[in-house]
């Protein structure tokens, strides 16, 4: 699984860094067929936003959060991650 970070008019800090990759562990619980994940976080005036690309066994899956809190934006975002990907799994698994 190859995570790449990167941030539009924020340096990511190494604590951010380690804070959004120990929310995408979570993720790899659910499927080990994660290949490729692109996190970008960014500043617009007052909103902090964080989006996420997960590849996942040819599909690709997308959610983003915004917030007042670059943390609580990221946490959103693992969310969605996380109930798209259950949906994803599910999917496979009734239509085989």
């Amino acid at each position: 699984m190859q995570v790449t970070i990167s941030g539009h008019h924020v340096d990511v800090t190494e604590a951010i860094h380690n804070h959004i990759e120990s929310k995408l562990e979570r993720l790899t619980h659910h499927s080990d067929l994660i290949t490729t994940i692109n996190v970008t976080v960014s500043v617009e005036k007052q909103t902090q936003k964080a989006e996420a690309k997960i590849h996942v066994n040819g599909k690709d899956i997308f959610a983003d959060a915004e917030s007042d809190d670059l943390y609580t934006s990221i946490d959103a975002m693992t969310d969605k991650l996380d109930r798209q990907l259950i949906k994803h799994k599910e999917k496979l698994r009734s239509h085989r």
